[in-house]
């Protein structure tokens, strides 16, 4: 690892969100599962990092999330969709390399790393935004049609997507409890970076004017 790559993991932080449900684990005797999920969502992380370092762009800050992590690049919506496909799938890829440790593992320890890998896996690749998945799926879209106004459209389609799922899971409460939780936390993102969805597509815009 560089020294470049080492300053980065040293600037991850953990949002303060996911803190309550590392906790819980801890009270209730979860201690190692709280370490197979914060390490492979630092594994996951860290496999967005390379993928950045891959395509030249600089990674300024890195936060864990509740269903994986947020990594700022520098240049953000700048980048061309091809390089925010390979960043998006850093993540996944990195996940995926965890089953190959699987088959050296105690079954004690595999079974739930088994486990952890395929939620985190599910969850990353729904395609919302701002999910692993969503990512990929709109990077694929501006590839082939850059539009500055898909952006916008596809904000809002999460959004509708992101409510329904919030409905959903509250009814069919106490099981989808997590579900539901997780729903909030990416609909609290996504009215976030709604409110600055102008800022972003005149930029976005201008970019690709002046690279088309």
């Amino acid at each position: 690892m560089d020294e470049r790559a080492y300053a980065i993991m040293m600037r991850m932080t953990i949002h303060p969100l996911f803190l309550p449900i590392l906790f819980s684990m801890v009270l209730y005797g979860n201690v190692s599962y709280y370490a197979l999920i914060l390490s492979s969502l630092i594994i996951h992380e860290f496999g967005h990092i390379l993928a950045a370092y891959f395509c030249k762009v600089k990674v300024e800050r890195c936060v864990i999330m509740p269903y994986g992590g947020e990594i700022q690049l520098k240049g953000g919506i700048a980048l061309s969709p091809k390089k925010q496909l390979i960043i998006a799938l850093g993540g996944p890829i990195a996940t995926l390399c965890c089953f190959l440790v699987i088959p050296f593992l105690d079954p004690l320890l595999a079974e739930p790393l088994i486990k952890i890998q395929l939620v985190l896996l599910a969850v990353n690749m729904i395609p919302v935004w701002p999910l692993d998945g969503g990512r990929i799926v709109l990077s694929f879209i501006l590839m082939f049609y850059p539009k500055a106004r898909l952006f916008e459209m596809y904000l809002s389609v999460s959004l509708l997507l992101t409510i329904l799922t919030i409905i959903i899971t509250f009814i069919m409460l106490p099981k989808t409890l997590f579900l539901l939780v997780l729903s909030i936390f990416i609909f609290i993102k996504l009215v976030s970076e709604w409110r600055y969805r102008k800022y972003r597509l005149a930029f976005e815009k201008y970019v690709m004017n002046r690279l088309t």
